[in-house]
């Protein structure tokens, strides 16, 4: 067990955007008129522009003289060659390039733009800052020495990957090869079976891997922006065959990705879904209770049955609830929601009710978007600048396997992300019951990741004090997908824990413990111990009424 984490160094997330983002999307009209607002703010104000202009001279003055004021992030991999500080033409370049980065965001910290007008522009000028690094150019040293390694042959490759992504992968570079994985051979092959299907969903039961199992079953809810084998990716980082190997009944839900002809499903048809998902969970096991585990949507959805049951008095067939980078407190902070206007939002759902579905390919683009430096220029200086092949990746190969989300239930988290219902009871009505999570009184544990730039931590902690009963929570080292991802024996994994909850996240971050491995152990103590008494392990799977369908990972993981 290490220190407490020293004071200051609250975890907050290198990004502007985030899952709000995603969602409601983000219109060129909107990043063009941040543009015209800062241009004619540099028009009324001459003398301001100016001063920076004249310190960018100075400063550039320095740089032509071999001075190296500037020094770029140690965390920053896009200038580690050697030639960016030995050779003076490179050098230079990048002088010239941070010193232009410095004096961009000093002109709008220093100007007289309102504040949100200023946060805008410090989005904007992040993304075009980040496109224009001399990183991104032939000039690259990289590219340079791969174009001279092969004979001119690296960018002859690099022209080919250009033009297919241009035509088949919407002029974004590739993260992944394609045809590195494929689902059930390589990804998702713990071994089980379809033992429910309905129109919105498969449920697959998986073979037990122990001697003796725990009573109460786990049923995990997949968020349903992505597809559920990121909890199955292989054996080395499986959650399922970890939850199994320490006698866990574990059952999955599978989403349908739906189409045109599925609109109308909102969050009260996934949430009717997932309770008949449920009760046949118990009717297999023959348990009265169950284990639930939602991660990001997957948890709203999952709060949202818990809500509708005790509304109707029915939540004593829930025994706990383990939220995975879920938000149910849905304020977020961030440069990026301040484009997420009533226009923008109505304009969002318009065009998914036009269309039907909103297209995964867009929240994929959104989420690139997020992080372009690793996300998008990375891959455009490996695969267009030095003619290479994306990696083989699983998690890339995951996040790029893309699902549609239903009009009905794009809108209704529109609402969510605008009105916020949960912070405040009878707020939010599901299946014609108002969901008042303080009443829900079920053991909570809840995990969110300090690097998170998809749903901040800190939010994820304030959606974990919204939730009645006894309440965990821990924040991972890591981002959305990695803080699931969390297998022991990595000896870069940690976590910060505080039993005591307080209103304040910087409080109880402040009064936390940061412990070495991973977090999987303690949420294994932790269920364990709420899931009844243990027994001779059964292995067949299903039951009369439920007998096994299709093998996991099932039919609709399949459907693009």
């Amino acid at each position: 067990m290490k220190d407490k984490p020293a004071k200051g160094s609250i975890p907050v997330p290198a990004t502007y955007m985030n899952v709000q983002s995603a969602i409601s999307g983000l219109r060129g009209r909107d990043l063009l008129s941040t543009l015209r607002n800062v241009s004619r703010h540099s028009l009324r104000h001459p003398l301001h522009t100016a001063k920076h202009v004249l310190a960018l001279g100075n400063q550039l003055g320095r740089v032509l003289l071999g001075d190296t004021p500037h020094q770029p992030s140690s965390r920053d991999n896009r200038f580690k060659d050697p030639a960016w500080s030995l050779n003076p033409f490179y050098s230079r370049g990048l002088q010239a390039y941070l010193a232009w980065q410095k004096q961009t965001r000093q002109w709008i910290d220093e100007s007289q733009l309102e504040a949100d007008d200023r946060a805008r522009a410090h989005f904007l000028f992040s993304l075009l800052n980040d496109a224009m690094a001399p990183s991104n150019s032939l000039l690259n040293p990289a590219a340079v020495k791969e174009l001279l390694n092969s004979g001119g042959l690296s960018l002859v490759r690099g022209v080919h990957h250009l033009i297919d992504d241009l035509r088949h992968n919407d002029g974004l570079p590739r993260q992944v090869n394609p045809d590195a994985f494929e689902v059930g051979r390589n990804l998702a092959t713990t071994p089980g079976a379809v033992v429910f299907r309905n129109e919105l969903l498969e449920l697959i039961q998986y073979k037990p891997m122990s001697e003796t199992q725990y009573a109460r079953p786990v049923l995990v809810v997949p968020p349903q922006i992505n597809k559920f084998y990121i909890f199955d990716l292989s054996p080395a980082n499986s959650f399922v065959q970890y939850m199994l190997k320490n006698g866990l009944q574990t059952f999955m839900v599978s989403w349908r990705n739906p189409d045109p002809r599925h609109r109308e499903w909102g969050l009260s048809s996934y949430v009717e879904a997932l309770e008949e998902a449920m009760n046949v969970c118990r009717a297999i096991t023959g348990s009265r209770e169950v284990n639930l585990m939602g991660a990001c949507a997957g948890g709203l959805t999952m709060a949202a049955l818990q809500g509708h049951l005790q509304a109707k008095r029915q939540l004593r067939r829930i025994s706990s609830a383990t939220y995975l980078v879920s938000l149910l407190d849905s304020q977020i902070d961030s440069p990026a929601s301040l484009f997420a206007d009533e226009q923008t939002l109505e304009a969002a759902k318009r065009r998914s009710y036009q269309q039907g579905v909103l297209d995964g390919r867009e929240i994929a683009k959104v989420f690139a978007w997020m992080r372009p430096n690793d996300l998008i220029w990375n891959y455009f200086v490996n695969n267009y600048l030095l003619g290479k092949a994306p990696p083989a990746f699983d998690i890339l190969y995951w996040n790029n396997d893309n699902t549609r989300l239903p009009a009905a239930l794009h809108g209704d988290l529109l609402d969510f992300f605008k009105h916020n219902p949960l912070t405040h009871p009878a707020g939010l009505e599901v299946c014609g019951t108002p969901i008042d999570l303080q009443k829900v009184n079920v053991d909570s544990f809840s995990v969110a990741g300090s690097n998170d730039h998809i749903t901040p931590w800190d939010a994820v902690y304030r959606s974990t004090l919204l939730l009645g009963g006894d309440k965990r929570f821990i924040l991972a080292n890591s981002g959305h997908v990695q803080s699931i991802l969390n297998p022991p024996g990595n000896p870069k994994a940690h976590y910060v824990d505080n039993p005591r909850l307080s209103s304040d996240p910087r409080a109880w971050f402040y009064d936390a413990k940061q412990i070495d491995g991973s977090w999987w152990p303690q949420w294994l103590e932790w269920i364990q111990a709420r899931s009844g008494a243990q027994r001779e392990t059964l292995m067949t799977l299903g039951n009369q009424n439920y007998p096994p369908m299709d093998p996991a990972p099932g039919t609709y993981v399949q459907a693009r």
